[in-house]
């Protein structure tokens, strides 16, 4: 058999992982499919959407074989909904299916699922050719609810409008009612002279994952396996072979030879496009180069009044101006040259009506920073020249690369900038579209689910497997390194199962989502580009492309980053609460050489500050000791694996410990700054322009030559690094030496634009926190309101702080975090399960008509929406109403006949009626349980779950009186006594998360907070394994340290867990023995009245008599505990534990 019959039959209906739930084929095992088996065409052909078209026509053509772009969409005929294939046939087919997938999301209603009518088919049929469709879509749902003579005109209608065109398709899978719909059709095609095609509907490539894509469906549709009314495939959606469906369909000629022959009728495939810039000419009136100039050099001029004080008129004399003017001009000649005028002037554009409209904007971020027509343009804050930045690291004519501004945006603000975008560039800009993908953990919960196994069970399964973003790992990886698991699967068939369907499954599409922060504008209707897609549910402005990030930039849109940072959101909040004592506060005019700054910094204490909050963090700024902006700066970039270890260098030189290395006295100016230390990028590429005569290009070049380690392309650029050197004067062995000391740094050297303007935040929050402390940590826990892990630092450091704060009180707090004449109100939505909204209108209600005076005037006053069981057992959990009724668990388990009152109560109010049988107002005793309050663990256990950490009382307080029997001090005292190698430390376990090290180990960090402090530990598996079960958030721990502390100058410091004990085991443990100091015979008699009964207690005695100590022990062992021990101590009789 020759090559070029090998495959005859083409595959024309495929669904690849972008059906979502439906289809579970990956293009790149599409790909090495069609590879390995000669394939001649496919054709796409996925469920409502056209998401995968442009990356399946790339990769299938890069394997030989011919890539047809179809998709199913529905349409909507007589109160039926179902789906119709299309095919692009050539470039306009293409357009018009782009259009039609794009209008069956745009042009729904939100309630039903994406589609369009039926007419709308039938308007434009240039180049696209239409199939009949399968037995469960728009014609098969017609066929199955009987209405066959609707099924007659309408194929009429589409015979009339696509000609030949439109075929009648036939399959035969075996699923339900197909065979009578293959009869009807068979008929329908010699009655109408209609001509049909074979087809085989794909949704997996080999038939083993039969099973696995029946679980798959059944998470798409909510269902489980073992439902009997659920939608099922046969077993025959696999991509078969040429002789297996020219057997399949032998009586059928004519379907086969349609077939055959349809993809000569193809002769389009989408193309990967050069970046096409909208063009803002023609709006402003002019050339989009002048513009950008005459804008440029009007905002370097206010610039220089607004920064330096210089007029307009003592510019042309002054050098400084000249400088940058110089640099201004060399920028633009670049940007015009690449042709990114109009780039620059839309980002500058929506930055200045943002700043324009009170929405806070970050300085700027990555390369951007570097450029000083991006400082002019008011798209970054940084001055360039001020912090020695090069633009060529940002744009570089030697390298052609899209200019990319990611810009920051005040989170609660970022929509309007959205919604001005939308009113200026209408139908042309759009978000790009994400997909959420069944990974490792969320692939054994949704596979677990369907095959009906218990929630718990599957639960205990999945946080086996570690969670770590920063080295997610495959399901494989986690089953080899966790043998808990591999026990399991080995062991119980019901894993075996979950872990195999579930290997099968993972890394498919899971759910489509919205990559808010990326938007695209195009210079025309995006739907004459790409197809576009709008989630019903979610609340956008804006539209998303179906294509993914990687194939809208190929498509040729060029993406903007507007990112929501949360930082300037604090900043702004945090500046509207100082205006309310300092009406003139502005946080852009601050020192940003202020010591006290400065000092703060150099503690340590930097909870809440931006980017230097993290342990390691604090505990460099306490060795660095900064004090000024290049310190943070350059801590910024180096604070990150590998650079770190150079940290103690530049602190050592800074404090004159060590002499700084500045390689060469040409290098001394570009060096001096970090101490020798190469940090930045920028720097590199200086040292190349000043030692080898590199233009700024050049330079850029080689520094992506070093950070990728290409050895060819690093060995050319030594030679001319080389050759510049010898130029001008200096050795060639010298040169060869510079160039390899800095080699290594390039690696992993920082940018310095991006380092400098997030320096630049750090510093303002830092300001903020010294001189505006409680605002500072009112606005950041309100940004933080649901996360109680972050909460719980930030109330530790108002401790440290000494701020008095209120808890929560119904009658006091409020919904957010306040401070109001220095004091601080615990906010009430903070409260888990309390939400932000419901309380705010509570608030609202007590401040417009007084304090709750009872719970029943609670429960009167409060709209039942704004209070279900969930929001009340929070609060009285929390103590919120302690003012009112101190006993909790009375309320707690009163709440059912809360939420029934005030039901009544809305209900009475609603229909303007009186409950002439209720009780006085001021009577609770009807609703309220009378029953003892809960105990003191109990009820801090409850304001745990409540509010994340303990609030009104510390867990440790009840174990008190052991401290010192076990010799237990503070953390703080352990780790800051160098002195002390070994200790017992008391804690309560706040968080406890499990992950692996890089070689598969299993290790875990706890959170823990003692009578002190708040603060981590590493446990490594040994103690992990044998701690597990004692290891639950909420229960109070014994933990044995070691501490070991290394000889170099920087007296690096370790921390080890050896040995974890629960403290409440150890408070209710019998005591073995005990010895008692005793002076007196009182000692002795008030002994005896206590140590009554025997027990398993051995009691020694030393009793002082005149000058000598007497030892004697009981014979028989007693029945002494904690709680009797610890009440002949209060009555001062000193005693040991043995």
């Amino acid at each position: 058999m020759s090559e070029s019959s090998i495959q005859t039959f083409n595959h024309l209906k495929i669904h690849t992982q972008y059906s979502i739930c439906e289809g579970a084929v990956k293009i790149d095992d599409l790909k090495d499919f069609s590879k390995i088996n000669k394939i001649k065409s496919l054709a796409l052909c996925d469920t409502t959407n056209l998401c995968g078209a442009l990356e399946f026509a790339e990769k299938i053509s890069k394997a030989g074989t011919q890539p047809i772009i179809g998709t199913q969409i529905n349409f909507k005929f007589g109160g039926i909904i179902g789906l119709v294939p299309l095919f692009a046939l050539n470039e306009s087919g293409y357009k018009k299916i782009i259009e039609l997938s794009s209008f069956s999301f745009l042009k729904n209603d939100d309630l039903s699922e994406p589609h369009l009518k039926f007419d709308e088919l039938l308007n434009s049929s240039e180049g696209v050719a239409i199939f009949s469709g399968t037995v469960f879509g728009l014609f098969g749902q017609l066929f199955d609810k009987g209405k066959f003579s609707e099924i007659h005109d309408l194929y009429n209608k589409l015979k009339s409008v696509f000609g030949d065109r439109f075929y009648i398709e036939i399959q035969r899978h075996n699923d339900q009612n197909e065979k009578e719909f293959e009869k009807f059709n068979l008929n329908k095609s010699l009655e109408l002279e209609i001509p049909i095609i074979a087809t085989n509907e794909i949704f997996y490539l080999n038939k083993e994952l039969h099973e696995a894509h029946d679980a798959l469906i059944c998470i798409g549709n909510k269902t489980y396996v073992n439902d009997k009314n659920r939608l099922k495939f046969s077993d025959q959606h696999y991509c078969k072979n040429n002789s297996e469906m020219s057997e399949l369909f032998k009586d059928l000629p004519e379907a086969l030879q349609n077939n055959y022959n349809f993809p000569l009728r193809c002769n389009f495939r989408p193309l990967f496009s050069n970046p096409i810039l909208p063009n803002i000419s023609s709006e402003k009136g002019g050339d989009a180069d002048v513009i950008l100039k005459k804008d440029s050099l009007e905002g370097l001029k206010i610039k220089f009044d607004k920064v330096f004080g210089i007029k307009d008129k003592e510019l042309d004399k002054n050098n400084n101006y000249l400088d940058y003017k110089n640099r201004l001009n060399h920028e633009l000649s670049i940007i015009i040259e690449m042709k990114y005028s109009s780039y620059f002037l839309i980002v500058s554009d929506y930055i200045k009506w943002a700043k324009n409209n009170d929405i806070p904007v970050g300085p700027g971020r990555g390369s951007g920073a570097g450029s000083l027509v991006a400082w002019c343009l008011s798209i970054t804050d940084v001055d360039p020249i001020k912090f020695n930045l090069i633009f060529e690291r940002f744009l570089n004519p030697d390298r052609i690369s899209m200019p990319d501004f990611d810009i920051d945006f005040c989170e609660e603000k970022r929509d309007q900038v959205f919604k001005y975008l939308t009113n200026k560039y209408k139908d042309s800009v759009a978000h790009i579209i994400t997909f959420g993908k069944l990974k490792a953990r969320m692939v054994i919960r949704d596979v677990g689910r369907v095959l009906g196994l218990p929630y718990g069970f599957v639960d205990s399964i999945s946080k086996m497997i570690p969670f770590d973003p920063s080295r997610p790992q495959s399901l494989s990886e986690c089953i080899a390194g966790e043998p808990r698991l591999q026990k399991l699967v080995n062991e119980d068939p019901r894993v075996k199962k979950l872990t195999d369907l579930s290997l099968k499954l993972e890394g498919l599409n899971r759910n489509v989502a919205t990559h808010a922060a990326g938007v695209v504008i195009a210079d025309k209707k995006l739907t004459e580009v790409v197809p576009l897609y709008k989630d019903a549910s979610a609340d956008l402005l804006l539209p998303s492309t179906q294509f993914d990030m990687y194939s809208a930039e190929n498509a040729g849109l060029i993406k903007f980053d507007f990112l929501g940072l949360k930082t300037l959101t604090v900043i702004n909040n945090t500046q509207k609460l100082i205006r309310k004592t300092n009406k003139d506060f502005n946080i852009e005019n601050i020192n940003f050489n202020d010591q006290k700054v400065f000092d703060l910094l150099s503690t340590g204490k930097t909870v809440g500050l931006f980017q230097i909050e993290s342990a390691g963090m604090r505990e460099a700024l306490v060795q660095m000791k900064p004090n000024h902006i290049e310190d943070i700066i350059a801590l910024v970039a180096l604070y990150r694996p590998g650079p770190m270890s150079n940290i103690p260098i530049y602190n050592d030189c800074k404090h004159g410990r060590r002499k700084p290395d500045y390689l060469h006295p040409l290098l001394e100016d570009i060096l001096k700054p970090t101490y020798g230390v190469i940090i930045y990028q920028e720097q590199v590429m200086q040292i190349a322009q000043k030692l080898s005569g590199f233009t700024a290009g050049q330079a850029d070049l080689l520094r992506r030559a070093m950070g990728k380690k290409k050895r060819a392309e690093l060995e050319k650029q030594k030679q001319g690094f080389i050759a510049g050197a010898l130029k001008n004067g200096i050795a060639k062995d010298i040169a060869a030496g510079i160039f390899l000391k800095i080699e290594p740094f390039a690696e992993y050297g920082f940018n310095k634009s991006h380092a400098a303007a997030y320096a630049i935040i750090s510093y303002q929050t830092a300001f903020l926190k010294t001189y505006y402390p409680k605002e500072f940590i009112a606005a950041s826990m309100t940004m933080d309101i649901s996360n109680q892990n972050k909460l719980s630092e930030f109330y530790e450091e108002l401790k440290r702080l000494k701020v008095e704060v209120f808890r929560p009180d119904i009658n006091e707090c409020f919904a957010d975090f306040r401070t109001i004449d220095n004091k601080f109100y615990y906010a009430l939505g903070g409260i888990k399960a309390v939400g932000y909204e419901a309380i705010s209108n509570v608030v609202k209600e007590r401040t417009e008509n007084g304090k709750f005076q009872s719970i029943n005037d609670f429960l009167n006053r409060v709209n039942p929406k704004d209070m279900n069981k969930l929001q009340l057992e929070g609060l009285v959990k929390a103590g919120a109403f302690d003012s009112i009724n101190k006993n909790r668990q009375s309320l707690f388990d009163s709440i059912p006949n809360f939420i029934l009152k005030t039901k009544n109560i809305f209900e009475n109010k609603s229909a303007n009626q009186i409950d002439l049988f209720s009780e006085d107002e001021n009577s609770e005793n009807n609703i309220i349980n009378e029953i003892d309050d809960w105990k003191f663990e109990e009820r801090l256990s409850k304001e745990f779950e409540a509010v994340g950490f303990f609030i009104s009382d510390h867990p440790l307080n009840q174990f008190t009186e052991i401290f010192d029997d076990y010799k237990i001090i503070d953390y703080s005292n352990f780790n800051s006594n160098d002195e002390t190698r070994e200790a017992n430390i008391a804690a309560t376990l706040l968080k406890v998360q499990e992950r692996k090290t890089a070689k598969g180990n299993s290790y875990a960090v706890l959170k823990l907070t003692d009578l002190s402090s708040v603060f981590e530990l590493f446990i490594f598996s040994d103690v992990l394994e044998s701690n597990r079960e004692i290891l639950k958030e909420g229960s109070s721990l014994l933990l044995t340290l070691a501490k070991s502390i290394s000889n170099d100058e920087n007296r690096f410091k370790r921390v080890n867990v050896q040995k974890i004990g629960s403290l409440m085991d150890l408070f209710n443990s019998p005591i073995k023995e005990v010895s008692f100091d005793v002076n007196s015979d009182e000692n002795l008699d008030t002994i005896s009245k206590i140590l009554v009964e025997d027990g398993k207690t051995e009691v020694n005695f030393n009793m002082a008599i005149n000058d000598k100590t007497l030892k004697f022990k009981l014979k028989k062992t007693r029945n002494l505990d904690r709680k009797s021990l610890n009440l002949l101590r209060k009555r001062e009789i000193s005693s040991t534990i043995n």
